[in-house]
């Protein structure tokens, strides 16, 4: 599918599904499609975020994704006072990306693309910058500094694993790119290699990465994500806000792109994403069929021990291990900000 073609479907299920949602202001597109030309093939696993904006925080309505005329979609939702006025927007790195650029599909009272104006003309000021970075360091340490031990095993796996990577943002943030989620390492990567320091993200995915895996091996860890994936899809019934995110509808995204990755020698960006699903598999299947999580164990189990990942005692060193470079990190984060002015 075109871009334009999966854009026309996210205009025409705002129209007919998100309209209709209380409180509705309007709607706007983010994410890594945005960067794609009308005539453009949407790649293998993307999705097309819409972002709802809705006159209060909203509670418990998170259509996550859906198939809608062909395309897939990731709809989200964002009350008008968390972006509003731009100054908070501003301050919010996911945020402020998805407003940097008018992407704005359905603006019934004019106030949305207002909004994305006042953000645009402020999204490259050095200090914005900064205080996005900021925001970014505050989040990696928030998450890894108050682990919950006493959680479930892949909770707490989720728990180290999510701001762990968000090393992979603070780069972007701070070269003015969309901080994406499943791709961060790669796009760090491109960016790292754009602005002349490449030698940069050897301590950056070795994070997530300490062996450096082969291609062979990642390319094995996704055929077994891809067993875990379709057994979990199958009887997953308790709601999480990941949900949409272990359905047939979301495969593509987490084991077909998973597999292109690989095949392309992206191999260990796509880890991230590969880590992040098992989790997500195992804590559905927890509360769904025990049995059948424990039965598949085995393989999250070997993915975690190529990581370095063997039990809490591993998470707490890995943590600790992240945090000490947070100081370099930031350093990095400055000679980026200097590369791309």
């Amino acid at each position: 599918m075109r871009a334009d073609e999966a854009r026309a479907a996210a205009l025409d299920w705002v129209c007919s599904v998100g309209r209709g949602h209380e409180g509705y202001l309007g709607a706007y597109v983010t994410g890594s499609t945005v960067a794609l030309r009308e005539d453009q093939e949407v790649p293998v696993g993307s999705d097309v975020d819409v972002t709802l904006v809705t006159t209060r925080a909203p509670r418990g309505f998170k259509p996550g994704k859906c198939r809608h005329l062909g395309a897939l979609l990731d709809v989200t939702t964002v009350g008008l006072d968390t972006i509003a006025p731009a100054e908070r927007a501003l301050a919010d790195y996911h945020l402020a990306a998805g407003l940097s650029r008018d992407t704005v599909l359905d603006d019934p009272t004019g106030r949305l693309r207002a909004l994305q104006r006042s953000v645009a003309r402020e999204f490259t000021a050095p200090e914005r910058v900064r205080q996005r970075c900021e925001a970014v360091r505050r989040r990696i340490e928030g998450g890894l500094r108050t682990p919950d031990t006493a959680a479930p095993w892949p909770v707490q796996v989720t728990g180290w694993l999510f701001p762990t990577c968000v090393t992979a943002h603070l780069p972007l943030v701070a070269g003015l790119r969309n901080p994406t989620v499943r791709l961060r390492h790669l796009r760090a990567r491109e960016l790292f290699a754009a602005t002349g320091l490449q030698a940069r993200y050897p301590a950056l995915i070795g994070q997530l990465d300490p062996a450096g895996l082969s291609p062979e091996r990642v390319g094995h860890h996704v055929e077994r994500l891809a067993v875990t994936f379709d057994a979990t899809a199958a009887v997953a019934r308790t709601p999480f806000p990941f949900s949409t995110d272990i359905s047939r509808a979301a495969r593509p995204v987490a084991v077909d792109a998973s597999r292109d990755l690989v095949g392309r020698g992206d191999h260990r960006e796509a880890l991230f994403w590969v880590a992040a699903t098992f989790a997500r598999c195992h804590t559905l299947l927890l509360a769904d069929d025990p049995a059948l999580e424990a039965e598949l164990a085995p393989a999250f189990s070997e993915l975690l021990a190529d990581l370095g990942i063997i039990d809490g005692a591993d998470l707490g060193d890995r943590a600790r291990a992240t945090l000490a470079c947070l100081p370099e990190l930031a350093r990095t984060a400055e000679e980026v900000m200097a590369a791309v002015r």
